[in-house]
């Protein structure tokens, strides 16, 4: 502790200030020792006013011994503190620290009636339904998707997982699986997790709300989609539906086609599984939320950070890894949707900055408000005025404008936009945008293979991509796509950064 000017810091959510010890209204206090151990632990400083300045105590001892007291006789259990006498110009303080307990929630006991409480900001607050229930959870070292249920697994099936098993990993899949994996308990019952992925999936919070907004903001919508079903397919659905919904440009280079797309598919996948994984299922009406604007798709799941904090106040390269359910995070990790280390806040901001046409400021923004973790992806191809014109995609990724000058006429055959997306509904007229992004096929002596175009497709889409996967999603045997990384490593067009396991690919944009 440090004390400049005769004056503490502010209280905070670690600190807490007392003038004098209250005796005669022990709730005052003991309700903070109740949050701090809930919590992530703190200390109350006797002797200390409200603006921080030290008044002292004219008995710390007995003050000590009257807080030992009423901490064995009204909290349950007991949380482990320490009280330390300080000095401090001619002043007597007392530090009561208090650690933050493993046996979760730790009550004040009075007249029959026990009340959990917990720290928010530089209060301490009574519990609601679902911190208790979070805190009882924590309390017997388990999770709320590793709760057993009374639903017998042998009446359904797991015909999705299982087939989404064998095309992830090319591994056969066995039903021993369900109970390693936590889906099934020991005597034949389903977890919460194991009901999460069931074929006919009948948890009321396990959905997803899909919109495609018509402009910056929630006015009118172009599209509305409800998705209620097990995890592994309301990932397919969203994936699905943000990729009907974004776009997706190109730039026409000498010898290869070089995708400019408005978002990286890959962070915006990792986005997902991070919402399915992370949200709190305790909040029976709560769901994850997908809206999609014309500068950016945001995604909004329930349950903020595990310990309290804003992520906006935190670095997100030293945020610690902690699953709020580790069952289905394992379950993802298993079918190759995470990594099985590393933080996916950090993944997803790194696949962003890969892209080629990525712009500092473009990153994905993480913040939690109240109960809800929100996750922004910036559109890479809209500026101030709307979409950026062709012309300044091509100079962003270093076209060189003079070799290759865009011409009005020529920008029509040398900028692109996936025929997935609807041109209709953005409000853009069908024959102008057909005039406008009209695919040219030309044939050029020096073109890169149609398997090298499509590994320069994927290493855009995910630059941490091993051959063996671009391989099973080209449909051509792995020397193949070594054969063509060969061919294009040699003519500079592609490179790999970095060892061969932690490593990516990145593609040499200026020709």
């Amino acid at each position: 502790m440090q004390i400049q000017n005769n004056t503490l810091i502010a209280e905070c959510t670690a600190y807490d200030f007392k003038e004098m010890l209250e005796r005669k209204k022990v709730k005052s206090w003991l309700k903070s020792v109740s949050a701090f151990a809930n919590t992530d632990g703190g200390s109350l400083f006797y002797g200390v006013n409200d603006e921080g300045e030290v008044v002292g105590l004219e008995n710390p001892q007995a003050d000590a011994d009257f807080i030992s007291e009423m901490i064995k006789a009204r909290l349950d259990p007991v949380p482990e503190i320490q009280l330390i006498p300080i000095e401090h110009n001619g002043h007597s303080l007392l530090e009561v620290k208090v650690k933050a307990g493993a046996l979760t929630p730790y009550y004040y006991y009075q007249d029959g009636t026990r009340t959990a409480y917990t720290r928010v900001g530089n209060e301490s607050v009574e519990c609601n339904s679902q911190q208790l229930l979070s805190l009882v959870l924590k309390g017997t070292h388990m999770t709320w998707d590793s709760l057993p249920t009374q639903v017998d697994a042998d009446k359904h099936s797991f015909v999705i997982l299982a087939n989404t098993f064998r095309e992830q990993t090319h591994q056969e899949w066995n039903d021993k699986y369900l109970e390693s994996f936590g889906l099934v308990t020991y005597d034949g019952k389903l977890t919460n997790a194991g009901l999460l992925f069931v074929d006919n999936c009948t948890v009321f919070q396990s959905r997803i709300f899909c919109t495609r907004w018509t402009g910056l903001y929630k006015d009118d919508a172009v599209s509305s989609i409800e998705h209620r079903a097990n995890l592994v397919l309301l990932l397919k659905y969203s994936m699905d539906f943000i990729k009907n919904y974004t776009m997706s440009g190109w730039v026409k280079m000498p010898n290869y086609r070089l995708n400019l797309p408005d978002y990286s598919d890959r962070a915006i996948f990792e986005g997902l599984v991070n919402h399915l994984i992370h949200r709190d299922y305790t909040v029976m009406g709560g769901e994850v939320h997908i809206d999609i604007y014309d500068d950016r798709v945001e995604l909004v799941s329930p349950g903020a950070m595990l310990d309290g904090t804003q992520i906006q106040d935190r670095d997100i390269y030293n945020v610690p890894s902690i699953r709020r359910n580790p069952v289905i995070a394992d379950v993802f990790t298993q079918l190759d949707y995470m990594e099985k280390r590393g933080s996916g806040l950090r993944k997803m901001r790194e696949l962003t900055e890969k892209l080629p046409n990525f712009l500092p400021g473009k990153e994905p923004h993480y913040k939690t408000e109240a109960s809800s973790f929100f996750t922004t992806f910036y559109n890479l191809n809209w500026g101030g005025n709307g979409r950026i014109p062709v012309e300044e995609v091509a100079d962003r990724v270093n076209s060189t404008l003079e070799k290759y000058p865009v011409s009005e006429e020529s920008s029509e055959r040398k900028f692109g936009v996936n025929e997935k997306s609807s041109v209709k509904k953005f409000g853009v007229n069908e024959k102008s945008s057909v005039k406008r992004f009209g695919v040219k096929k030309e044939r050029t002596a020096n073109k890169v293979s149609q398997t090298g175009q499509k590994i320069i497709d994927l290493v855009i889409s995910d630059p941490s991509i091993t051959a063996e996967t671009m391989s099973v999603k080209i449909g051509v045997s792995k020397r193949a796509v070594e054969k063509n990384i060969k061919e294009l490593r040699d003519r500079g067009i592609l490179v790999h950064e970095g060892s061969d396991k932690a490593g990516y690919w990145r593609i040499i944009v200026k020709p």
